[in-house]
C-alpha cells in the first residue's frame, strides 16, 4: 500500500488547479504556472480544494507510479504558492561568488572565473561572497542548478574546501603524518 500516494493534497488559497484530458495538470499560483503530463493509468480527482490520486490495480509498477504522481503534484502546488530554494556555502581561502543579472561568477581556485547562467524561471542570489541561494518554483530545476553549481568544485575531504550545500556534513580524512 502506497502511504504517500494515498495522502490527499490540500490546495492553498490563491492556487488554481486544472486537470484536462490525458491527465495534463496545470497549477497556477501567485509565483507562476506549472504544467505537467502524468500517466494515463492514474486517476487524478479534484473535490472542494483537495486533490486525490487513485490507482487502478495493485501491480508493482502502478504502486510506484501512484506515489511518484502524488509527490510531483504536491511539489507543483507548493512551488507555485511558496517556491523552493537551495542554499550553498563556499569554503576556501580566496574562494568567492558574485551574482548579477541571473549570472553567477565563481572564483574558486581555477585560472579563470567560472560563469553559470540561470535558466528562465530560476534566480541566483549571493547575500555574501561565500553564500549562494538558488530559488524558483520547479523543485527539480532548482535542485539540478544547485547540483551543477556544486559540481564545479565539490568539497574535498582533507580541508573541506569547495562548494557544499548549507548544513551538509563533509566526511573528513586525516592527512599524512610526519614519521
Amino acid at each position: 500500500m502506497s502511504r504517500i500516494g494515498n495522502k490527499a493534497i490540500t490546495i492553498p488559497a490563491g492556487v488554481e488547479v486544472t486537470v484536462s484530458e490525458g491527465n495534463e495538470v496545470t497549477v497556477k499560483g501567485p509565483k507562476g504556472t506549472l504544467t505537467r503530463q502524468f500517466s494515463s493509468l492514474m486517476e487524478i480527482e479534484q473535490n472542494a480544494g483537495i486533490i486525490t490520486v487513485k490507482r487502478p490495480n495493485d501491480e508493482k509498477h502502478t504502486k510506484q507510479l501512484h506515489g511518484t504522481t502524488r509527490a510531483l503534484l504536491h511539489n507543483m502546488v507548493v512551488g507555485v504558492s511558496d517556491g523552493f530554494k537551495k542554499e550553498l556555502q563556499i569554503t576556501g581561502v580566496g574562494y568567492r561568488a558574485a551574482a548579477a543579472n541571473n549570472t553567477l561568477t565563481l572564483t574558486i581556485g581555477y585560472s579563470h572565473p567560472v560563469v553559470i547562467t540561470a535558466e528562465e524561471g530560476l534566480t541566483i542570489e549571493c547575500p555574501k561572497q561565500d553564500q549562494i541561494v538558488v530559488s524558483g518554483i520547479d523543485k527539480q530545476r532548482v535542485g539540478e542548478l544547485a547540483a551543477n553549481i556544486r559540481a564545479v568544485r565539490k568539497p574535498e575531504p582533507y580541508k573541506g574546501k569547495g562548494i557544499a550545500y548549507k548544513g551538509e556534513h563533509i566526511l573528513r580524512k586525516e592527512g599524512k603524518k610526519a614519521a
